[in-house]
């Protein structure tokens, strides 16, 4: 029977990590849908690329930083288990490769490519999983000290915390850095508007994503006889709310609305587990309804240039996320309890610290040494012929 439930286990989070394996193409077509047309190819590498260097960053290095585990030995000792914990780093690792692809989307179309990189290594490697191994693996002691003064320690069943308000706040010290894309605030106050190339592409990308968290959310239990239905059923109330609100508070926007339903599962991840489906419905609006707004206040008021929106959607729908658990977790709100919001606040405030600072000195660094950005006529000539010589159609092409 323990080889069997070994084997199951397996099986279990080895299908949640191939779900959230998915979720990364959902970001790539989410990019490529928003981008302008002549920055769809680099959309599409970047994903990939970023991904693969995820893997190396995380396998060598941020793995042990989290968890102090390794795979230096023989494959005899990988095995035991049925081989559970290589499958539990596929899956984790999904999470923390997510974060690059989180940032993607905020410093699209003015991003050099070797340079971005560089900063996944050394945020997958060393900036995300300090933070993972706090939240998630008892380091420091903080969580302890949490428990031991708010009598409950910080809770994220599935990182709204951890993994998207952690990419969307590194993002942000990203996106200043680089400043604006040319042309999209001018001198005299106007703005260019920049509209999606493909609202298809965009809404194909939002869909995958949408089917992937199930994955996200639900396999975050990591054994099966931890999961649990009410974990699904609250990512699908929350998923609702954000589209509902999206769709009224962007008066029928294409965009917000599919942008909406991905608000509203960022900020149900730390409390599905936790809250009555009708408190994750009301978080899961409210996360839609600021999404709308914050997105379209940085954009038009602040002249942030973020072009998915992505410190809006993961880092501060991630952050009401963290917090949403703290109160409708709660018994008084019909939730199962065991949870803190003073501990939710806490974690949360040092998440954003650690994401500012780390964001802030990886870019500021590669910025100072090497150069983040484009200059302004490959910027001008789109990333797609500037970096990889090719564009998403032929229209540019010689007609042979």
């Amino acid at each position: 029977m323990e080889a069997y439930k070994s084997s199951s286990d397996v099986l279990f989070i080895l299908l949640g990590a191939i779900m959230v394996l998915a979720m990364h193409a959902g970001f790539a077509f989410l990019e490529v849908g928003t981008v302008r047309k002549k920055n769809q190819v680099n959309a599409l590498v970047k994903i990939l690329t970023d991904f693969a260097v995820s893997t190396l960053a995380y396998f060598f290095i941020g793995y042990g930083v989290a968890y102090g585990v390794h795979f230096f030995t023989g494959a005899d000792t990988l095995l035991e288990k049925s081989g559970y914990e290589l499958t539990k780093f596929f899956f984790l690792l999904t999470f923390a490769a997510a974060i690059p692809a989180i940032i993607s989307g905020g410093i699209a179309e003015r991003a050099r490519f070797q340079p971005q990189l560089a900063a996944t290594f050394l945020i997958v490697g060393f900036v995300y999983p300090f933070f993972e191994g706090i939240a998630w693996n008892q380091a420091f002691g903080i969580q302890a000290w949490l428990k031991a003064t708010f009598g409950a320690e910080f809770h994220d069943f599935a990182g709204s915390i951890v993994v998207h308000a952690m990419g969307g706040w590194i993002a942000l010290p990203a996106v200043l850095l680089l400043g604006a894309r040319h042309g999209r605030y001018s001198r005299t106050g106007a703005i260019s508007a920049h509209p999606p190339s493909s609202i298809p592409f965009l809404a194909l990308g939002a869909w995958i994503l949408i089917v992937g968290w199930f994955g996200f959310n639900v396999m975050s239990a990591q054994t099966l006889d931890k999961v649990s239905g009410l974990v699904a059923l609250n990512s699908l109330m929350a998923m609702v709310g954000g589209t509902l609100a999206a769709l009224a508070a962007g008066r029928n926007d294409p965009g917000f609305v599919h942008n909406g339903p991905l608000a509203g599962l960022v900020s149900v991840c730390a409390g599905s587990d936790l809250m009555h489906p009708l408190g994750a419905l009301v978080v899961g609006g409210v996360a839609g309804a600021l999404f709308v707004v914050m997105f379209t206040l940085t954009q038009n008021r602040w002249k942030i240039d973020d072009v998915l929106g992505v410190w809006p959607l993961h880092g501060l729908c991630g952050t009401w996320g963290g917090l949403a658990a703290g109160i409708f977790g709660s018994h008084a709100l019909g939730g199962l309890g065991g949870v803190a919001f003073m501990s939710q606040l806490v974690m949360t405030l040092i998440a954003i610290a650690v994401a500012v600072v780390g964001g802030g000195v990886v870019y500021g660094a590669l910025k100072a040494f090497v150069g983040l950005r484009l200059d302004q006529e490959e910027e001008y000539n789109g990333a797609d012929l500037s970096i990889h010589r090719i564009t998403s159609t032929p229209e540019r092409e010689p007609n042979w």
